[in-house]
């Protein structure tokens, strides 16, 4: 199974290297496959690699499904 996170995209660090923020964790992100990447630019990230650009309502929908998923997970780590 694969599993791409949306990261934000925070500086462009090359020609073809970003870091992306994901919540609290900023990484390092390859944009080849990815046209034009921009500060601000809401991707998801497999592998280290941008593989799609989201529109800002496909990144809010998202965004809120992972928080959905990080508050269950920190819920259930508890328990």
């Amino acid at each position: 199974m694969c599993l791409a996170i949306p990261h934000t995209l925070i500086a462009i660090t090359g020609p073809k290297t970003a870091i992306g923020r994901a919540g609290t964790v900023e990484v390092e992100v390859r944009t080849d496959l990815i046209d034009t990447p921009a500060m601000g630019d809401h991707v998801l990230v497999h592998a280290g690699f941008a593989i799609e650009r989201l529109l800002p309502d496909e990144a809010a929908e998202v965004e809120a499904l992972w928080e959905s998923i990080r508050a269950h997970s920190v819920t259930a780590s508890h328990e």
